[in-house]
């Protein structure tokens, strides 16, 4: 194999080994449960908070559908990201006057507070952010926002990247249910 451009390398494009049935299905699997997010977050938060949170949620589909095996992907990351961003973004919202400066500061505390507890999941940010910049909808949520629809929509999302990954054995989630389809000893090794 050939080594790439000094520049492609730099800007890190890579040669692409995703096959054709891999991008549609990452494709679908992300139409699917976005289209069920932004149909439940709807009807708590009405359009406008809605389309702030799929933003957040977005972004998790496309790390739990494009890359499932990926350590940002997988569970824990997922859940405590958006639960903590959650938190402290309402948290930050209600304790900091300036709209900047507290979208900053949960946005800041998130990063920190993900480091900490190991669950980092860059989607956490715009979940943060969500809670302070995301319309009346969101901001009279209070704390509710946390539960209704962030944890329903990381829930839900986290059920639909099992079921909709389980019946392709390379690309189950998380990685746990991971096989590996060549037989060892008559058997399946589960895990990678």
């Amino acid at each position: 194999m050939s080594k790439p451009h000094p520049f492609l390398a730099l800007i890190g494009l890579q040669a692409h080994k995703t096959g054709h049935l891999e991008k549609l299905l990452a494709a679908a699997t992300g139409f699917i449960s976005i289209l069920a997010l932004l149909w439940i977050s709807r009807n708590y938060i009405g359009l406008e908070g809605a389309a702030w949170i799929a933003a957040s949620m977005g972004a998790s589909a496309v790390l739990l559908f494009a890359v499932p095996h990926g350590p940002l992907s997988q569970p824990w990351p997922v859940f405590g990201g958006h639960l903590i961003a959650a938190l402290l973004g309402v948290t930050c919202a209600w304790l900091i006057r300036d709209t900047l400066l507290a979208s900053a500061g949960a946005v800041a505390l998130t990063i920190l507070a993900m480091q900490y507890l190991r669950c980092i999941h860059p989607p956490g940010g715009a979940t943060a952010l969500a809670a302070v910049v995301g319309g009346e909808g969101i901001r009279a949520l209070g704390y509710m926002y946390v539960v209704t629809p962030v944890l329903l929509n990381v829930l839900i999302l986290l059920l639909l990247a099992v079921a909709l990954n389980y019946p392709f054995p390379w690309r189950r989630y998380p990685t746990a249910l991971a096989r590996i389809t060549a037989p060892v000893g008559g058997r399946e090794k589960v895990g990678s």
